[in-house]
């Protein structure tokens, strides 16, 4: 047993985030580490950085293989594709990334360009999640988005003839004066648009954004109830199936960066403002990591961490499970005591008060909500907050290295 009080088996799966941080305009609902490109982006710069940033970052994680790579921002699609093609062959040359590897890109459909997007995919992108939000021209207009409907398509149509056999797009709801036949319409035409993953979520006003600041007119609580209600029996018919609270995905479609990161997994965070999990097995210790989040400040530094977290053995509880019963069909038991290095039995009261109120299943072989504990679960949630779980005894003062 390690001083920490972990002990791994075996290491979780490992993916890893890159961030690139530009983007046309701010979104005014958006509270990601993304800042306007005023003038021309210093790719070059940046790529160097990030290679820089991973290349530091690797021996944290030697030996270990990649599941998956994500690209997010930002607006990756602002990055030209010989940008994109460096900074890719600097990932593989540095981490081994086995071929047929997950490689998701996000990309905004105002910035759409034919020729780019069949380069990204010869570099070896092969699936792309876009933006798209809404395809009512209104609702895109109050959203601040750059793009219409009809850039929409055409994203879409691009991707395909790109070579793109793997797509995600991002739908809101909720909107703006939002009716509950505006947003069945909404979904029914990005369903049209045949992608094999729908993002699909709740507009809310997240704090240090200008809806937050100057908050516009949003649907009453019982229209957004209605309106997640639809989507869910809509996409249920469309052949969608819901994996996660917000994710809907064709057979054999999920997304395996995300479903690795809600199942616990561990997750290497490069680029400015990125984030990052790693468990280490030599300390027995969980740190959530965090780079610089100015871009400039980013590029300029050598030491490019900002911050570091051991995560202490009393919050592990509301560490695993709040991604962990994100997902429908939860996840194996067992996943909890491999993937956090301590055994479940100081949450079982937990566990065991959420079955008795019926929001969680009761199997001993899966952790899971039930169907309403998944519409309850920040009631759920908190139940394993350290003073609700009884694992406050179990603390280990513990200092972030």
């Amino acid at each position: 047993m390690t001083d920490s009080g972990r002990q791994f088996r075996e290491l979780p799966p490992l993916g890893l985030y890159i961030h690139l941080p530009w983007c046309v305009r701010k979104c005014p609902y958006c509270d990601f580490n993304s800042h306007e490109a005023r003038e021309e982006l210093p790719e070059a710069a940046y790529v160097n950085a990030v290679l820089e940033d991973l290349a530091a970052d690797i021996p944290l994680v030697w030996g270990r293989t990649f599941v998956s790579v994500f690209i997010g921002g930002g607006t990756p699609s602002l990055f030209s594709a010989e940008a994109l093609d460096r900074l890719m062959s600097g990932v593989r040359a540095l981490t081994g990334l086995p071929p047929g590897t997950e490689i998701t890109m996000e990309a905004n459909p105002g910035t759409v360009d034919a020729a780019r997007f069949a380069d990204y995919r010869a570099i070896g992108i092969n699936r792309l999640s876009i933006g798209v939000q809404s395809l009512n021209d209104s609702a895109l207009k109050a959203l601040g988005r750059i793009h219409d409907a009809r850039d929409a398509h055409m994203a879409m149509d691009v991707a395909r003839k790109a070579g793109f056999e793997n797509i995600n797009v991002d739908l809101m709801y909720g909107l703006p004066d939002q009716t509950l036949a505006e947003a069945r319409k909404d979904l029914g035409d990005v369903i049209a648009l045949q992608p094999e993953h729908l993002s699909c979520y709740e507009l809310t006003l997240e704090p240090n954004t200008r809806f937050a600041a100057f908050p516009p007119s949003l649907p009453h609580d019982d229209t957004r109830f209605d309106m997640q209600a639809d989507h869910l029996r809509t996409l249920g018919a469309a052949g969608f199936e819901r994996y996660e609270i917000s994710a809907f995905a064709q057979s054999g479609k999920r997304c395996e960066h995300n479903e690795n990161y809600w199942g616990f997994g561990d997750y290497l965070g490069i680029g400015a403002g990125a984030h990052g999990k790693l468990s280490f097995a030599d300390t027995g210790e969980i740190r959530r990591r965090s780079k610089i989040r100015h871009p400039k400040r980013y590029m300029d530094a050598t030491d490019r961490l900002d911050q570091e977290r051991v995560i202490a053995v009393a919050d592990t509880g509301i560490e695993f499970m709040m991604n962990a019963l994100r997902l429908v069909e939860g996840v194996p038991a067992h996943w909890f005591d491999e993937r956090t290095g301590v055994p479940v039995f100081p949450w079982q009261k937990a566990i065991q008060h959420c079955i008795d109120d019926g929001l969680m299943q009761d199997d001993p072989a899966t952790l899971a909500t039930t169907e309403r504990g998944m519409d309850l679960l920040n009631s759920v949630l908190e139940r394993f907050m350290p003073s609700a779980s009884g694992t406050r005894p179990m603390v280990i003062p513990l200092v972030p290295a």
